[in-house]
């Protein structure tokens, strides 16, 4: 591939995440609240009206309509620009690592994944099994296009079994509910993406994370600690931390202590 090329596939690539970006928007709207994907049409949450094709460009409609909804004035939420900037942008670090590989194509599933699990649980303190599921299945049977089949199977048992043990570990010692099923499930993807080795690195990534994130925001808000936080957020943040950075993090591990 020439380097026009690759400056083309990596744009591409960008707008592309836009599009889909916009797209999760949907999900992560319609998906917990039981409602289709796919019908009805994008509109307004407030007024119903039909969002014309003008007004869905990911990230220039938001502000050429100054975040307000063009039929009834009322606001347009920073986070559907957000989700797909942001999906955008893994899309375009993904090209930018992978090329064109079966991995660039597992490595766009699982963020995909990720974003929409994420913004979910930060909502609703929820993540839904009919994604992380199929997520799981996509993960394992993929991992045999890149010959990892047996890291993936571990990964999978791995992560749901460490986010398992440690959510009864802490009722046991709390007596309140610690990690979710939801949150177990997740890690299982997490697994069958990543491989074991990865992983850990990723489930101790968002634990670190959650604990000065999460307990932080807390204090900071004088809020009660006893209150759930969602740690999809963590996990997932983790993940893509050991996506793109892990195999370098796991090598400079190696040899500190080698």
């Amino acid at each position: 591939m020439t380097f026009e090329q690759r400056v083309f596939f990596d744009v591409v690539m960008f707008l592309l995440g836009l599009f889909f970006g916009s797209f999760f928007n949907v999900c992560i709207w319609r998906i917990p609240r039981r409602k289709s994907i796919v019908f009805p049409p994008s509109h307004c949450p407030h007024c119903k009206a039909p969002i014309r094709f003008y007004d869905n460009i990911p990230l220039l409609s938001y502000l050429l309509l100054r975040a307000k909804c063009r039929k009834c004035g009322q606001p347009i939420s920073a986070r559907y620009p957000l989700v797909e900037g942001l999906t955008g942008i893994l899309f375009l670090l993904l090209a930018l690592k992978f090329g064109v590989s079966w991995q660039f194509l597992r490595g766009l599933v699982f963020t995909g994944l990720l974003v929409i699990i994420s913004f979910i649980d930060l909502d609703f303190k929820l993540i839904p099994d009919t994604i992380s599921l199929p997520g799981v299945a996509v993960g394992l049977l993929s991992s045999l296009l890149v010959h990892e089949l047996v890291p993936a199977l571990i990964g999978a048992v791995l992560g749901a079994g460490i986010v398992f043990l440690a959510g009864w570990l802490w009722k046991l010692a709390t007596r309140k509910a610690g990690m979710g099923s939801g949150d177990i499930v997740l890690a299982a993807m997490m697994g069958s993406f990543l491989g074991w080795q990865q992983l850990l690195l990723a489930i101790f990534i968002g634990v670190v994370l959650g604990v000065i994130i999460g307990g932080g925001e807390a204090l900071l808000k004088k809020r009660n600690l006893d209150r759930p936080i969602p740690f999809g957020p963590f996990l997932a943040l983790g993940s893509v931390i050991a996506l793109f950075l892990g195999q370098m993090i796991l090598r400079w591990y190696g040899h500190l202590f080698r």
